[in-house]
């Protein structure tokens, strides 16, 4: 199982984010679609972000979505996934 225990809150917020979009992280490194330090960077980007609030609230009242919100640091590489 791919997770990142040093980093929980970013790790369940980047793959909240990918969920949104349709696109289930560990499975798209299984798969060849995104390399282990790719992920890794993605979630060290979020960690770096100040736009946590914003990106929980958006989160908790969004269902699907092929577009991100403009705020996600991650939105150019997951949208890219998502299609």
């Amino acid at each position: 199982m791919i997770g990142y225990v040093e980093a929980p809150r970013a790790w369940s917020l980047t793959r909240g984010m990918a969920r949104v979009a349709g696109v289930n992280l560990p499975d798209a490194v299984l798969e060849g679609w995104l390399t282990r330090a790719e992920l890794a960077e993605m979630v060290d980007r979020c960690q770096t972000c100040t736009a946590s609030d914003a990106c929980t609230g958006w989160l908790s009242h969004s269902g699907r979505s092929t577009v991100l919100p403009a705020f996600c640091r991650n939105k150019t590489e997951i949208e890219a996934l998502a299609s």
